[in-house]
């Protein structure tokens, strides 16, 4: 069997622009609103639904507080203008292809014409571009109908005929179109508003189909560009279905077939293609979703062995590929290490002890070999489907461990259930890695368990526990948080001018003028996003709910250590670090300058510092005064001089800061 994947299947660039708007602003914690379903795809609608996006019918049911998102079919000028009337927040994620046939229909120059739209009238993006027209419009669904609008109504005018497409429309049907619109009217301007994307996608499948013996079109059945794929694939392939998920696969149909092409529509997530593909992968080799394939289930039917009879057995010995047990028969029994654990980095040893007694399944009975293949997976699969249906009302917290990081999320096993977690509930925020989260032990809650035939299906969320976390975590945090208590953080982020931190579901602020007793240009000079760090609390603001942050050691402060180890009197070698026309400043120890005034550089009148010292040079001198308060020191290299060989002292000195 081989399965051949159309390239351009799935999520076009405008659907997927439409969904990453919702997603970010769900990110952002806004309530949600969408005019109708984001997409025709009941699947994603369903996923976001469970995140806070609620569709609504009209603009009416838009709560004050809800930005609205108007989906990639885009809406009549009409709704825009009551959005503005009324002050509604919105998000425009119109696909800029329909965007660009608004602008054609909307067109001033077409007013004295007609306007022929090729598409679906009560599709939502037709509806849309009907109510953008600056004229009067007509819609078609085929070359038919234009004889139709012909005969009753541009037989009688000589009025400019204008042509665009719905988006999705088929390419075939339209090129037929085209052909009659031109020999009817020959003054008709027509744009050629298919999307490219759609084209290609309905051209790919086709071909595809052409070459296959068995055709899948995956996505929803309102979709429209998704039944014309199904129309299309249909003519060239007798064996088409269309399915909106793989719980609709049929066994048979998928285990007969040599050649099998899949395609998808527009509003199809990758991760539903995935599914469909793993599932036809696992009918092929013997394992769908814990039944074997249908060869093998119709071979043990006939041979009537009792397969499917539960037994307990004894662990009699463990090898890397398989366990060896006892059932209390003649036949030696043995548990393939694909059949232990739904977890497939799980080892055998790790999994069961010599001497172990376990539930097993018997899969396989072979009289001439004398043995029965047994499953213990399966087993505990089962029963932890049954725990698993009796989570999902009390939404109780579970604990699960991570075995893989797939397309669109992660995979969780409980109790030798697998439990998908999509992405976007995987994580606190969307740009954390989810390959990270591989072979941790997480918490996590049930957004769906359902079954349809023998496809079960569960999905997770990791992130809704982790919000109910953070949020005690902030309250407990308010509850003792005072001025000065000490915390340990972690740098989430870096600014210009300060770095970030969570004390555990709260953030903090640590100035740069916080981060070092020195001057830095940036927060990185000192710190890293990933960090641990000590901090205390510097200030609260309780209205806004702001805290600074501390880092500095009191220890460290190059004034305590001035005031400790160089007290006035002491000679040091500084270096000089900037020459002014009253004196040059000189580092004494890293965070602190101290000021040679000129009448102090030389025993001798000079002009300018920069005559008898440059930057970077090392000298010796004396320090002669330190204002704490004022936090400035003053040096003297003339007190080291000989006693006669000074010249008089200017009568004012500045020292530095």
């Amino acid at each position: 069997m081989s399965i051949t994947v159309a390239k351009s299947a799935g999520f076009c660039f405008g659907v997927n622009r439409a969904i990453n708007i919702v997603n970010s602003l769900l990110d952002k914690n806004v309530k949600v609103s969408t005019l109708g379903p984001i997409i025709h795809n009941m699947e994603v609608v369903n996923e976001l639904e469970s995140r806070g996006c609620k569709a609504v019918d009209n603009i009416d049911e838009v709560e004050k507080d809800a930005t609205l998102v108007i989906r990639s079919h885009g809406v009549p000028k009409y709704v825009i203008d009551k959005l503005d009337e009324n002050g509604v927040k919105y998000e425009d994620a119109t696909c800029p292809f329909v965007k660009k046939i608004h602008n054609i229909v909307a067109n001033p120059d077409n007013k004295d014409g007609i306007v022929l739209i090729a598409g679906n009238s009560v599709h939502p993006e037709v509806e849309g571009i009907i109510g953008h027209c600056s004229t009067e419009c007509h819609t078609f669904k085929n070359s038919e109908e234009i004889d139709e609008i012909y005969n009753i109504v541009l037989k009688k005018n000589n009025k400019q005929v204008f042509v665009v497409a719905q988006t999705t429309f088929d390419t075939k049907e339209w090129k037929k179109c085209v052909k009659k619109i031109k020999k009817l009217c020959t003054n008709a301007k027509i744009f050629d508003t298919i999307c490219n994307a759609t084209s290609v996608r309905q051209t790919e499948a086709d071909l595809l189909a052409a070459q296959s013996d068995f055709m899948v079109v995956i996505g929803d059945r309102h979709s429209s560009n998704t039944g014309k794929l199904f129309d299309i694939c249909k003519r060239q392939c007798d064996n088409t279905v269309l399915i909106e998920t793989a719980d609709e696969l049929d066994a048979l149909q998928v285990s007969v077939a040599e050649k099998i092409g899949v395609t998808a529509g527009a509003s199809t997530p990758a991760r539903i293609i995935k599914e469909v593909l793993d599932t036809m992968s696992e009918i092929k080799s013997g394992v769908t979703n814990g039944e074997e394939s249908f060869e093998a289930l119709l071979e043990e039917s006939l041979k009537n062995l009792n397969t499917n009879e539960r037994v307990m057995g004894t662990v009699l010995s463990i090898a890397p590929n398989e366990v060896q047990v006892d059932v209390g028969r003649k036949q030696t029994g043995f548990i393939p290490a694909s059949e232990l654990s739904n977890d497939p980095n799980a080892k055998p040893e790790d999994i069961v002890k010599v001497g172990d007694k376990i539930e097993l399944l018997i899969m396989k009975t072979n009289d001439q070999e004398g043995t029965i293949m047994l499953s213990k997976r399966r087993v505990d699969a089962a029963k932890g489907w049954e725990i698993l249906e009796s989570k999902v009302e009390s939404q109780d917290v579970l604990t699960g461990k991570v075995t893989e990081a797939v397309k669109g999320g992660v995979i969780v096993i409980y109790n030798d259930v697998r439990v998908f977690i999509p992405a976007s509930q995987a994580t606190a925020t969307r740009d954390e890695s989810l390959e990270d989260l591989v072979g941790k032990e997480v918490q996590f809650r049930l957004i769906e368990v359902s079954q349809r035939g023998r496809r079960k299906r569960a999905i997770g969320s990791i992130r809704s526990v982790l919000k109910e976390q953070r949020a005690a975590q902030r309250e407990e945090f308010w509850k003792n948080c005072e001025i000065g208590k000490k915390y340990t953080g972690v740098v989430k982020s870096l600014t210009s001018y300060g770095a970030f931190v969570d004390l555990g579901g709260v953030f903090g602020m640590i100035h740069i003028s916080e981060l070092s007793w020195t001057h830095i240009k940036h927060p990185s000079e000192v710190v890293n996003v990933g960090d641990t760090v000590e901090v205390y609390v510097k200030d609260i603001n309780e209205e806004t709910k702001k805290i600074s942050l501390g880092f500095k050691n009191a220890d460290e402060n190059p004034w305590e250590i001035l005031k400790n180890q160089y007290p006035v009197g002491t000679v040091v070698k500084a270096t000089i670090v900037g020459l002014t026309s009253f004196g040059a400043f000189a580092n004494i120890i890293p965070g602190i300058d101290g000021l040679i005034h000129i009448s102090q550089i030389a025993n001798k009148r000079i002009e300018k510092p920069a005559d008898v010292l440059s930057v970077g040079e090392t000298v010796e001198a004396k320090i002669t005064a330190i204002d704490f308060d004022k936090k400035r020191v003053s040096l003297s290299m003339r007190a080291l001089l000989p006693e006669d060989e000074q010249a008089p002292a200017e009568a004012t000195e500045e020292v530095a800061e």
